[in-house]
């Protein structure tokens, strides 16, 4: 049966934050994961978790300036510093928080004509990153996001991903294959999962085209969760998504899938 976790940052909003742990578990939530955490001390978030009965399974490393549009410093030419730092925080709460995954954000182009430099920046960043984890018995995530919701996003389709993955050769390196992110771009879902899955080291799932509940949109989802199942994938799909309105009132779709099972 698949495994579902929460994401906190774009669900239950109509709540605060550090309540949006015991939301979830009300409806049946055993897993979370959100964007960042570094706006709360770590041990906050971890008596939330530990108050509802909740696994942290995923969250990103430091984005960068956020508000000024920046979405990762793993690809910034001169940032280099500022991202082993970002990665060395990000241990510390993994630590406190015990999760078991990072994703290591890409980074926005500052122009197409810089993209091979920002790519070589990424490979060597990232090579240092899965092995700075790895040291720390955490497993790296990068992940492909459509330049509809993320313009000049350095990492875009799933086949670019698991290349970086292979060259770099660290065992702990994987994909984050959002499902609702690899649709928008090159669709084929089925038979990317069916390729790729032995490097995928996490799902996400979203509707699309809006980005609402997965029983609303162009995507089959009951099928996909069924083969996720069948090629016997026993890590965390996470529900990154928009309710379109309360958070509960639109858990049909899981109650659904569980019944199914």
């Amino acid at each position: 049966m698949p495994r579902f976790a929460a994401n906190l940052s774009m669900m239950y909003g109509e709540v605060d934050f550090i309540e949006r742990f015991g939301a979830c578990s009300r409806d049946g939530f055993t897993a979370v994961e959100f964007l960042f955490p570094y706006a709360y001390p770590s041990q906050r978030i971890r008596d939330a978790l530990d108050r509802h009965g909740l696994s942290q399974v995923l969250f990103n490393a430091p984005p960068g300036d956020w508000d000024a549009g920046e979405r990762g410093t793993a690809s910034l030419p001169g940032r280099e510093s500022e991202f082993r730092d970002g990665i060395e925080m990000a241990i510390e709460y993994a630590k406190v928080l015990d999760c078991p995954r990072v994703h290591v954000m890409a980074g926005v182009l500052a122009n197409e004509a810089q993209r091979a430099a920002h790519r070589e920046v990424f490979l060597g960043n990232l090579a240092w990153a899965a092995a700075r984890l790895g040291d720390a018995g955490l497993i790296a995530l990068i992940e492909p996001i459509n330049t509809r919701d993320i313009p000049g996003f350095l990492l875009n389709t799933q086949a670019d991903a698991h290349a970086i993955v292979e060259r770099i050769g660290a065992p702990n390196l994987k994909v984050q294959m959002d499902l609702y992110h690899c649709q928008i771009v090159e669709g084929d879902l089925a038979m990317k999962i069916r390729k790729y899955i032995a490097a995928v080291g996490h799902f996400q799932i979203a509707g699309v085209p809006q980005r609402h509940e997965p029983d609303v949109g162009e995507i089959n989802y009951p099928y996909l969760f069924e083969l996720i199942d069948e090629l016997g994938f026993d890590g965390w799909i996470g529900c990154e998504y928009r309710p379109r309105s309360k958070t509960s009132e639109g858990l049909g779709w899981m109650k659904a899938v569980h019944r199914a099972k």
